[in-house]
């Protein structure tokens, strides 16, 4: 079944420790504000956790083959490869996206600043955001955010429910991450960008074959047009 979606909004179905994703993020908030288009499009961030749909948790050497290949891709974006020690990787991302679902009780501002600010420390700062001390003291460089209430929220558990529901909707419907969708029922996956690998996925090379950022500018103000 269809997701669901208002209308001037996009609806994206992510996982923050996706490379894909915080392209497409980045994307969308850019030339949203280039369109001047901040003010009728919104993003409505749907939790997609890959370690739920694989099972298992982001590898990081597969991350890090894709970054080496994805960073110039988006440079604006800013990436590095994990300059933690290893035993501080993230093994999960549930506590970040339930922090950008808790969030959403804020508004969509709320939400779209937090979610930007968690992937941008994850993979610009190599910061673990599986940790709820981590999570809080990115939330509190997000003017948006009210960090008292977030932190309540955390504490409660309040949004947990919410990260499962928006698996569970995402059905046989969402390809993966990201994915986004239209008050149409129309939908764009991985906006633009086509690639391959040469080699056994996570081993090889990726290759990107076609970027079309401009596509990006169809995407606003498509959703625009529905509100």
């Amino acid at each position: 079944m269809t997701p669901e979606v208002e209308p001037g909004t996009l609806a994206v179905f992510s996982d923050i420790a996706c490379p894909w994703a915080h392209i497409a993020v980045h994307r969308l908030h850019d030339h949203r504000k280039a369109l001047g288009l901040v003010d009728r499009v919104a993003l409505d961030h749907r939790a997609f956790p890959l370690e739920v749909v694989n099972r298992a948790g982001t590898s990081k050497p597969f991350l890090e083959v894709e970054i080496e290949a994805l960073r110039d891709v988006q440079p604006t974006a800013g990436w590095q490869l994990w300059r933690g020690e290893p035993w501080t990787w993230p093994v999960t991302m549930l506590p970040a996206l339930e922090a950008v679902q808790a969030a959403k009780a804020q508004g969509h501002q709320a939400a779209e600043a937090l979610d930007l600010a968690l992937r941008e420390a994850f993979f610009g700062a190599s910061r673990c955001i599986s940790l709820r001390h981590v999570i809080l003291q990115v939330a509190k460089s997000v003017p948006q955010v009210d960090v008292d209430r977030l932190r309540k929220d955390l504490d409660e558990g309040v949004a947990r429910s919410s990260v499962m529901r928006d698996y569970e909707s995402a059905g046989d419907v969402v390809r993966g991450s990201p994915h986004i969708f239209f008050a149409d029922g129309t939908d764009a996956f991985n906006p633009g960008i086509e690639s391959h690998w040469d080699g056994k996925p996570g081993k090889g090379t990726l290759i990107v074959d076609r970027d079309d950022e401009a596509v990006y500018d169809e995407l606003l103000l498509r959703a625009a047009g529905s509100g």
